[in-house]
């Protein structure tokens, strides 16, 4: 994900109203400039990197387990058989 995108989801967060972006500027359905706060959208973009990367690990944990499951012979959870693609 490139700047430019992490940067239209933390507006969208954090200003539902906003419609449309440019780089620099923010819009609302009637093309008035909707007035951001920058220190908010780098928390917030910071906010949902940190919760993208938590939810990768989880994701390699719970691939991790089943994979020993499945090794050791024990039942998977639904949610580590749900991990495996055949």
């Amino acid at each position: 994900m490139d700047n430019f995108e992490k940067r239209v989801y933390a507006i969208k967060e954090l200003y539902p109203q906003v419609t449309s972006n440019t780089p620099t500027k923010a819009f609302d359905e009637n093309s008035n400039i909707v007035e951001v706060d920058e220190t908010a959208i780098a928390n917030k973009i910071a906010e949902m990197d940190t919760a993208r990367e938590a939810d990768k690990q989880a994701k390699a944990d719970l691939k991790a387990s089943a994979k020993a499951k499945l090794i050791a012979g024990e039942a998977l959870t639904e949610e580590e058989a749900d991990t495996i693609v055949l």
